[in-house]
Order: structure tokens, then C-alpha cells, then sequence
């Protein structure tokens, strides 16, 4: 048996010798960076580290190794080694975006956000419209608690690279905890769209949700109010220029949404269906797409004349009544069935001629 084992073995050894010889240097490199990765993400840091590192020595002109070697270490909590690494690779002619970022994320963590500003403006030098290096600019003086310098760049995030999710993420939940819930609701429906199925996308939801059912009041059986912004003031600018004046947008966006609500006695996710179908309605009738151009509200005036408009607005908010959402679901599953199949052909398409930011308005 053990005469067996042992030759086995070497024929093992033979066949996988040859394979070896039979592949160049870059072809050895990448399969085991492949496995290195593999043990990564089991959690087998060390392992990974030592198998990157030959990879390395395989093919030493390719960025990625000495980036993902950086990268565990990082997860080792070892930010001097990747620091030194990501440093010494700043420029190399392949360098990304999220060299910078993690070189970045490395200094903040290391209790040096001062070098971790540097990292990222040096980023942000070669990739100007990084909304991943803006995100974490906002990040680290959410930190910190500075929440209006963060959102700053968070906004500048979504203003320069608009499909990239994770700004209109954390804009959502500053703004929904603010007075101007209104970019809240529309930044986190966006952030939905642009990143349909994972936890906070889970969030979001319940989140837009509570902020409906927390600015939408009822006070008796006929009166209510509606609180989404607060800012209805005209800038003297604005006033010096007549031929391209407009009104600030909440003071659009508010009597709109009242006239929307004005046949309402709750919120709950079928009331709240409506309310979003006649808002949109009286948008569109009243022509402030015209002078509001929104990408979202344009793309729910497509998904109604597709006729899922109601689906639609069961999806956005259904974590905020999972109990409503079932029972809706229920009795409408052909509804549902319709909606997913024209969504997984028919996602939001930001551009740079229709993206959307509050400092538009």
C-alpha cells in the first residue's frame, strides 16, 4: 500500500511538473494568484500572501500582485506593510483608482487622516471623476462627525461619477435624518436602482419608507401636513437674471406632493402607491419636467407608461411593510411576475446628459 501511495505520488509530481514547465511565467503567475485569492477570501491571509508574493516574482511588471499583497495586509490590520507597498506603486503605469483609496483607507485607519487626504487628492489627480476617492473623503469626516463636510463629497461623488452607488448610499442617510428629506427620497430610490439586491438595498427601502410615513401627518380627518424640505428661500442671484429664474424646488416639490395626498386618511404602502402615481401625474401635467428635469422621475413616467408603475412602488418601499407587501403580492403575482421581467431589461441609464444632483435646483 505504501509502495503504492509513494508512486502514485510521483506520478502526481511528473504530470503536475509538466504542466508547470508547459506554462510561461505570466501563465504561473496568474494561476497562483487565482489560488491566492481563493485562500483570501477563506480567510487563509498568510497563505495567500506567501503564494502573491511568488506570483510577483513570476511577473514583476504587473500591478495587481503587489496591490493584492497591500490588500492583505490591510486585512491583517498591518497598515505599515501596506503602506509601504501602495507607496512604492503610486506610479506605476497601471495603476487604479483603488490603489489610492485603500492607501487612503490605510493612513485614516493608521490615525493619520491628514496623509489620508493627501493619498486620496493625489488620486483624485489621476482620476478626477473617482467617485470611489470622494466617497471615502466623505467617509472619513463621517468619522469624525462632521456630517455636512462629508455629505459635500458625497455630493461632489454623485456629481462626477453618477453610476457609482455607494454616495447616493450614505447622501440617503444623512439626508433622511436631516430637514431635507426630499434629496433623501430621491438619492436612495436612485441608490436602489443602481444597486437592486443586497442588504442595503434592504435598508434603503425601509428607510424611504419611515421617511414618508414620519413627514406625512395627519392631524384630523381633514387636514394634514407634509414636510420633506425646509429651504423655500429665493437667492439674489437667481432674482438678477429673469429669463432663467426659478423657484427652489421644494417650493415645487411641496404643493405638489399635498395636492398628491390630499385624498389620503393613512400611510401605508397602498396609499403611498398612489400618492406616488398622482405626484407624478401632476409633475408631468404641470410641465416642471420641463424646468426640473429629473432622471428619476422621468424613468417612473416610463415604468408607468409600461404599465408597472404600481409594482414599482411596492418594490421601493416594501421593507418598510413586509406584512402589506405580502398581502399585495398575494393578489397581484401576475403584476409582480410582469414587473421583474420588464426590470431586468429596462434598469435606469444615468448619463452625463441626465444625471441628476440637488445643487441642479
Amino acid at each position: 500500500m505504501n509502495k503504492i501511495i509513494k508512486t502514485l505520488g510521483l506520478l502526481l509530481f511528473i504530470g503536475t511538473a509538466q504542466i508547470a514547465f508547459g506554462q510561461s511565467n505570466p501563465e504561473q503567475a496568474h494561476s497562483k494568484a487565482q489560488e491566492a485569492i481563493r485562500l483570501m477570501d477563506n480567510g487563509k491571509i498568510d497563505e495567500s500572501i506567501v503564494l502573491l508574493k511568488e506570483s510577483q516574482k513570476l511577473d514583476p511588471k504587473r500591478f495587481d500582485y503587489p496591490y493584492e499583497i497591500a490588500y492583505a495586509y490591510y486585512l491583517k490590520k498591518d497598515y505599515k506593510k501596506s503602506i509601504k507597498i501602495l507607496e512604492k506603486n503610486k506610479s506605476h503605469k497601471d495603476v487604479t483608482e483603488r490603489l489610492f483609496q485603500l492607501l487612503g483607507n490605510g493612513y485614516d485607519l493608521s490615525g493619520k487622516s491628514d496623509k489620508a487626504f493627501k493619498a486620496y487628492d493625489e488620486g483624485l489627480q489621476k482620476f478626477p471623476k473617482s467617485g470611489m476617492i470622494y466617497l471615502e473623503k466623505g467617509n472619513v469626516h463621517w468619522g469624525k462627525k462632521e456630517f455636512d463636510k462629508a455629505l459635500a463629497f458625497y455630493e461632489k461623488g454623485i456629481e462626477v461619477d453618477p453610476r457609482f452607488p455607494s454616495n447616493y448610499y450614505r447622501a440617503t442617510l444623512l439626508y433622511c435624518g436631516a430637514t431635507e428629506e426630499i434629496w433623501g427620497l430621491i438619492y436612495g430610490e436612485i441608490f436602489m436602482n443602481l444597486e437592486p439586491n443586497t442588504k442595503r438595498t434592504v435598508e434603503v427601502s425601509k428607510l424611504l419608507y419611515d421617511t414618508y410615513k414620519s413627514q406625512i401627518v395627519f392631524t384630523s380627518d381633514s387636514t394634514m401636513t407634509a414636510s420633506f424640505c425646509q429651504k423655500i428661500f429665493v437667492n439674489a442671484s437667481a432674482l438678477s437674471d429673469p429669463k432663467n429664474f426659478k423657484l427652489p424646488f421644494c417650493m415645487v416639490y411641496g404643493p405638489a406632493m399635498m395636492l398628491a395626498i390630499a385624498m389620503e386618511k393613512k400611510v401605508d404602502l397602498e396609499s403611498l402607491n398612489r400618492i406616488r402615481t398622482s405626484f407624478l401625474d401632476i409633475y408631468f401635467q404641470k410641465s416642471f419636467n420641463t424646468q426640473y428635469p429629473n432622471v428619476l422621475f422621468d424613468y417612473q413616467d416610463k415604468i408607468l407608461k409600461a404599465g408597472h408603475l404600481e409594482a414599482y412602488n411596492h418594490w421601493i418601499l416594501m421593507m418598510g411593510d413586509e406584512a402589506g407587501f405580502d398581502k399585495w403580492l398575494s393578489a397581484n403575482k401576475d403584476k409582480w411576475d410582469g414587473f421583474v421581467k420588464w426590470f431586468t431589461n429596462n434598469y435606469l441609464e444615468i448619463t452625463e446628459s441626465n444625471k441628476f444632483n440637488s445643487s441642479q435646483y
